[in-house]
Parts: C-alpha cells; structure tokens; sequence
C-alpha cells in the first residue's frame, strides 16, 4: 500500500498565527527588540546598516524593506533637544556673567561649565552610567548651579583686585580664601537635597537615579574648578585696567595676540579646505560676535559696569534700609502670602498626575475579542478598526509616518508578551518627530479615534493609548478587588464594573476587568479506570489527541542546505471536528494478552466536554485579586485629580462584600509612596543642612533664619503654579522642590557670612546688613540668574538646532516637544521658587537677620 492511498502528501507553509499590515498593504514584520543596558542609537545604526547591505547583495530589487516605529528616533531627538538647551543656556549664562563681570571673566567663568562636566563625563562610567536624556538633564540642571562656586570666586576677586588696588597674584589668593568657606558649606548645602534621592527605590527610583548621582559628581567637580582653576584664568586674563602696566606685559599680550590670529586664520583655511562648513561658519560668527563686543557692546557693558549697576546697588541699600526700618510689616506680609498662596492652590483644585505627558510620538488602538476567537475573525475585525483609524486622520497626512497593524503576534497591551494571542489586534499610527508636525497637537488624535471607534464591534474591547514616557506606570485609574473566596471575588468584581459603568463618569475610557471567566475550554476527561484494564496510559491518549489535532513531526525531509520538517495530521475537515477526533482509534500493544496488537476508540476512554475555565488568577500579598483599570480620555487628562476623585467617591458608596475588600490603587497608590517618600527626603535634607549651617556659623537663630527661605521659597512655586494654571507632577515637581531647598540656601550663606565679616571688623550691625546686601547682591543676582537661565529654554521648550544654523544657515527654531512637556514641571519649579527666593535672600532675610539680633540683644539684657 502507498501512502498517497491513505494520507495528501503536499509540499506548503505552517499555517499562519498572525497577520501586520504596513499602511493597509500585507507585510512581513520583524520586530528587533533591544537588549537591556545596550545603547539603543547604536543598535538603531547597526539595524539600518545591515539593511542597507542586505538591499545591494541579497534582496531582490523588487523587494521593499521598510523601517517604522523606530525608538531610537525618539531618542536622537531628545537628546538633540537636550544638547541644544545646554547649548543655549550656556550662551545665555554667559551674556548675563558679561554685563557684570565683562566678557573675559565671564567666558573664564562660564567655562567651568564644559571643565565640571568633563570631570563628570571620566568619573561616571566607574558607576556604570550611560550618556542618556537623564543624566543630559541634570548636566543641564547644574548648568546654572556649576557656575555658582566660580561666579562668587571670580566676583570676589574682581572686587578685591579693583578695591584694594593690589597685584593679581595677592587678589586671587585673598579671594579665594575669604570666599572658601561660604562656596564649600553653599556647595555641600546644595548637594544635601540630592543624597537622600540616590537611596530612592522602586521604579521611580531606579529611573530618576541617573540625575543625583550625577548632579552630586558634577557640582563637586565644580568645586576642584572653582577653588584651583578659576584662579588660575583670574591670573593669567583679568585686566590690568586703569593701572600701569610695564613694557614685559604689553610684549607678553601683543605675542599672544600675534599667535591667537595664527592659529585662527590656520584653523578656518583647514576647515574650509576639508568641507566642515560647520566649524567654519562657528569660527567666522565668533570673530564678528569679538568685534561686535570690542566696538559696540562693549561700551554698553562698561558704562553698566561703571554706572548702570551702582546706582541700582545704591537704590537697592535705600530700598534695603526702608525695609529694615518696618520689619514686622515685611515679616508679616511674607506670613500672609504664604497663607494665601496656599488657600489659592488649595481653592483651585490643581491636576495631580504621577508623570507629565507629552504629545504622542505614537497612538495604539488596542482590539480585545473574546478568547478563543479565531486569528481570521480578530483579522477581519481588525481591518475594521484600522480603516476607521486612516479615515479619522486622513489620507496622506503630512504629520503621520505609518499606520501598523498587528494580529496576534505582538498586539497585546504589554510590551513583554511575545506570544501569539489568536483574539488581539493592534492598530499603532506612528507620528513624525515634533519639530515637523508645524505646531499641530497630536493628542486631539486620540480622542477623535476613541470616538470613531467606540461600539463600532459589539462585545470587543477597544482601547486607545499613547506610548509610555518615563518609566512604565500603572493605569491612572486602576481598582484593586481582594479576597480569598474566587467565587466571592469574582461576584464582586462584576458587580463593581457594572456599578461604575452605570455612572458613566466623565472621563472614564472604558473600565477593563483583567478577570475572565469565560475562557472556552474543551476538556478531555480520561476514565483511568478502564484505560488501566487495558494498559493504556493517559500519556498516550493525550498524545494521540495531541497529533490528531495539532500533528506531530515524524522527520525532517532535506533540501539542499534547508531542513524541512514531517508534519503528520488528520486532514483540516477531522481535525476541526471534535467528535471526528474522539471517534478515532487508538492502536496500542496490549501487554495482558502476550503482546497482541488492539485498537480501541477514544471515546471508550476518554469523555470531551464543553466548558469554560478561568483565563489566570492574580496575587497580590498572597491574595487573590481582580483589577478594574481604565485610561482617562485625553479630553479630561486636564482634569484627571477630578476624574480620579469621582470614581474614588463612587467607589465609598459601594455597599460592604463579605470577605472581599475593594480599594482605588494603581498611579494613585504610586503617587502616594513618590509623596511620601519625596516629603521625607525633604526632611532629612533640611535637617542635613542644618548640621552644615550650624556647623558653619556656630549659632542656631542664624541656620533657622536661613532655613526660613526654603519655607518662603515655596511660595514662588505655588503662586507660579496658581498664576500659569500648571498641573501637579508629583515626581517632577517634587524633586524640584527638593532641588530647591539646597539652592536656595547657598545665596543666603553667602549674605549671613559676609554680614558677620563686617561686624566683627566693627561695622554697625544695621550699616553691615545694608553693606553685605549691597556687596553681595552681585554674586546672588548672578548665581540665581545663571540658574534660571539655564533651564529657561527647556521650561520654555526654546530649541535651535546649533549643527544646522552653522552648516546650512537653517536654525529650525521652534517651541515645545517632548523634552519640554516631560521635564518642564521640575525647571519651572526650580525657575518660580529661586526667582522668588531671590527677593527672600535680598530683602527678607536681612530682615530677619536683624530682627534676630535685636531679639538676641535683648535677651542678653534682660536675662
């Protein structure tokens, strides 16, 4: 007998498991998933490499090979944005540094900003940190902090060096040692905030981990600049103006000069002859800003300098001297204010949401059938769904990239499940980088593709989201079921989901229960009894239902180099038919009769049965529990603290469930453990300053005086928040108010000991606060200023495109992105609470200080 008298033997395919469509045309997708800790960017070149390779030597000509959703573009942007910023706050700190201290010092002290980096840039792989948008940021958070220590360094010797009319050599060491202690207890103060922030866990904690570490190397290497080579440059460059400067000097500038205009005119005839069009156009706009600052700015700078900024420091003694004069009414003004903001950011209801969200780079529309769909049903739905996605944005939308669509191989919600879920489907429209959208939000998109998919297939799931920025959180709106009993749990967790969905609470997406309880099963029941009479073993019943209906690989048939594997199996009419398959004999050796061969059917030994089993059953602290979770449409994300409040208040009118708890969890719960911790780590900076400030100062009135700013700051912040209707971003924000504390306090250190300084030289106590404030109001303006200037640009969301501007003559100037959207609530946290502790620093603290000492005078007299 032949086997093509019993069975088709055909050469095909495996059956397909799952379908992707590339803008509605069928596609092959393989998707490249990165390894932890490897550098996405590198791997994203490599990719296209091998791509570009394979197009000229393997492929046929006619074959196209496309690349979408690549997730190092995002990456490349924000990092290009991030630089950028860097870029454009370093010029912008360096302009304010040239109005007060003239361009050479300030571009002297403006470069302990690449010096303190490059320090940081060789000690941070010895913790094993990489170059990422985290540790760009807080390079660019210490833009302005780095250049505290050299601004108070380089000020105090221009003043010496002008004032007291000695050589350079002696100003700088002078300087330098009357300012060591306030820049060392400033700098330890302002690094106190980010300790406790290292020892942060949890997700939060191991993604916002990058920016103390790097914050804390970073500002001690300012410290080693500061102290040693700031002194240096002040020696070598600071200006002899206005003294006698001898024959050996002039040579030693005119040879410096002569070789300076060498090694320009060498560098910009190289980089010309070689194309680097970008080096080039830098050095020529660098010679043209030189002169426009030798004959035109530099006038305006000196008559500042000579003029300007006096007599604003002597309108700010007048100023200062009338205030101290009325200091319960300053006291009490700042103790009304901070109520008052207060009562506004309590009466306005500000949003609170765990992370920021920007605009989306990608929108997913996520398709969930019943389980046991087939994959050709979810397919065809599918389709229904993706056309409705390209009617909704378009046809040849400028600002869409591609529109994918996925069938049962990566088309589920998580990001980790590989496998091949017959009844899911994905629809994923990817957008082309903000800066080519030409100011168009891509975040109405998802509402218009919420409702024009809504109900469009009656008893699926459909839900729409955003790709996750930051690290992974859970739904803003997620309810936790728990209980021992399933039958309880179950009962309650479908009386829950229909109680909320009978509110119809504004805002609500579509709740999700991750229970299923009707997930179709068929069982295959075995009569051991009988299976045993016969010497059967259930193995071997469960392998010939196994190969009647999935088939088995008998042996591999070699072609070539190719190994094609044997699949036996009953044709696709049986194999879909249960009671073809549980009719079939099972032919075995029947050991009881001597070995004789038998066959019986399986449905002698074994029952099917129809029935429906539970899809997974979750823990939690070893309890069972269903969640209830939902997104909030992007309609309501400004209002979501009010979405979230409603369903929590829904959820207290609930009636009590015997041995089942139901409590409101997910982002929520999250955000309180970020609050909490973040309050502590407030704490316990604070009390770290403490030490250092009454170590320094030996007197405790002076460290609470002190303290008290981080107090007043937070006004600037709430008000700021009140005034821009900003919302709440529990992590962002957070941090920066816990930034704030160290910076703030640094420019009150500096006031307090130069007050002392000059009393115990025998000033008046009044004239010394009026003297220190006048003195040192250059070194606070410059240190806060530098700060906010630093992280205006990315609160603004201000970017240019440096490498184009100097290449092509086209910045690409624009607004926004997602830098911007995603750390723009901690820079402008930082911008309100110093712009206002600024004013707390140069006109409250005085105040105190000398309300203090009164205070303290008479007790000692009345003691």
């Amino acid at each position: 007998m032949f086997l093509k008298e019993v069975a088709e033997v055909k050469m095909g395919y495996a059956e397909q498991e799952s379908f992707s469509r590339l803008n509605s045309k069928n596609v092959i997708a393989l998707n490249v998933i990165k390894r932890s800790g490897e550098n996405l960017i590198n791997a994203s070149d490599k990719i296209k490499e091998i791509v570009d390779e394979m197009k000229r030597s393997d492929f046929p000509a006619n074959l196209e090979v496309v690349i979408t959703g690549d997730q190092s573009r995002s990456t490349r942007v924000t990092l290009h944005d991030l630089i950028n910023t860097i870029i454009i706050g370093f010029i912008l700190v360096t302009l304010i540094l040239m109005f007060f201290m003239g361009a050479t010092n300030a571009i002297f002290v403006a470069l302990s900003v690449p010096l303190s980096m490059c320090i940081a840039f060789m000690v941070l792989p010895a913790f094993g940190f990489t170059l990422n948008m985290i540790v760009l940021f807080a390079f660019l958070l210490g833009l302005g902090i780095v250049v505290d220590d050299a601004i108070v360094v380089i000020e105090n010797t221009h003043r010496v060096y002008h004032d007291e009319h000695t050589d350079i050599v002696t100003a700088a060491k002078k300087a330098a040692t009357e300012v060591f202690l306030p820049v060392l207890s400033g700098t330890a103060t302002t690094l106190a905030p980010f300790f406790p922030l290292v020892f942060w866990g949890g997700i939060f904690g191991k993604f916002m981990h990058f920016l103390p570490v790097t914050i804390i190397i970073t500002l001690t290497a300012s410290l080693l600049v500061a102290y040693i080579i700031n002194p240096v440059f002040a020696v070598w460059f600071m200006k002899r103006e206005g003294r006698d400067v001898t024959e050996e000097e002039k040579r030693k500038v005119k040879r410096r000069t002569i070789a300076g205009y060498i090694l320009y005119g060498l560098a910009l005839i190289y980089f010309y002859a070689n194309g680097n069009l970008f080096m080039g156009n830098l050095l020529v706009t660098v010679a043209l800003l030189i002169v426009f600052y030798r004959f035109v700015l530099g006038r305006v700078v000196d008559r500042f300098q000579t003029k300007g900024w006096p007599a604003i420091q002597n309108l700010y003694a007048r100023f200062l001297g009338f205030t101290l004069d009325r200091p319960w009414t300053m006291l009490t003004g700042m103790v009304v204010l901070l109520v008052g903001s207060l009562m506004v950011t309590a009466g306005r209801q500000a949003n609170i949401v765990l992370f920021p969200k920007a605009d989306p780079n990608f929108i997913y529309v996520y398709l969930n059938m019943p389980v046991g769909t087939d994959v050709n049903v979810t397919d065809s739905l599918t389709r229904i769904v993706e056309r409705k996605v390209v009617e909704t944005l378009g046809e040849n939308n400028p600002i869409v990239e591609s529109v994918i669509a996925n069938v049962a191989l990566n088309a589920s919600e998580d990001q980790f499940d590989r496998s091949a879920t017959s009844n899911k489907g994905k629809v994923g429209v990817a957008f082309v980088e903000f800066g080519k959208r030409g100011g168009v939000s891509t975040k109405a998109y998802m509402d218009k593709i919420r409702e024009a998919t809504a109900g469009i297939i009656p008893g699926a799931e459909i839900t729409v989201d955003q790709e996750q920025g930051g690290p992974p959180t859970p739904k803003p709106i997620s309810v936790e079921i728990r209980g021992d009993d399933f039958d309880k749990l179950s009962a309650a967790a479908v009386f829950v989901k229909h109680y909320l969905d009978s509110l119809a609470i504004p805002g609500v997406e579509e709740l999700r229960s991750d229970l299923i309880l009707s997930k179709p099963e068929i069982s295959i029941q075995i009569d051991r009894e009988r299976a045993s009479r016969e010497g059967i073993s259930t193995a071997q019943i469960g392998s010939e239902f196994r190969t009647a209906i999935l088939g088995k690989e008998a042996s591999k048939y070699r072609d070539g180099e190719d190994e094609i594997p044997i699949n036996i199996r009953l044709q696709k009419d049986q194999r879909e038919n249960i009671n073809a398959v549980e009719n079939l004999s099972i032919t075995f050796r029947d050991m009881n009769m001597g070995g004789v061969l038998r066959s019986v059917p399986m449905a002698a030994l074994a029952e099917v049965k129809y029935t429906n089993t539970f899809g997974g059953i979750r823990r939690k602290d070893q309890e069972r529990m269903v969640t209830l979770s939902s997104n909030i449409t992007a309609e309501y994300q400004p209002k979501q603290t009010q979405v979230i409040n409603s369903v929590k208040s829904a959820l207290l009118t609930l009636p009590e469930f015997e041995g089942v708890t139901v409590s409101f969890a997910g982002e929520d719960a999250e955000m309180q453990d970020a609050m909490n911790f973040l309050g502590n780590s407030l704490i316990i900076s604070l009390f770290i300053i403490l030490l250092i400030l009454v170590t320094q100062f030996n007197s405790f009135g002076k460290t609470l005086i002190i303290l008290t700013e981080v107090i007043f700051s937070i006004i600037g912040v709430l008000l700021g928040m009140a005034i821009f209707n900003m919302d709440f971003s529990v992590i962002m924000m957070g941090v920066g108010i816990v930034a704030l504390a160290g910076i703030v306090v640094r420019n009150g250190i500096l006031l307090v000991e130069f007050t002392d300084v000059l009393r115990t030289g025998g000033m008046d106590t009044r004239e010394a606060i009026i003297e220190a404030g006048r003195i040192r109001m250059t070194p606070v303006l410059l240190t806060a200023s530098a700060t906010i200037l630093g992280l205006v640009p990315l609160a603004v969301g201000f970017n240019i495109d440096f490498e184009s501007l100097f290449a092509h003559g086209d910045p690409k100037i624009f607004f926004g992105g997602d830098s911007v959207a995603f750390w723009g609530p901690l820079s402008w946290t930082i911008v309100f609470g110093l712009g206002f502790a600024t004013f707390i620093t140069l006109i409250i603290l005085p105040v105190m200080y000398l309300k203090g000492w009164q205070i303290s005078e008479w007790w000692k007299r009345h003691l």
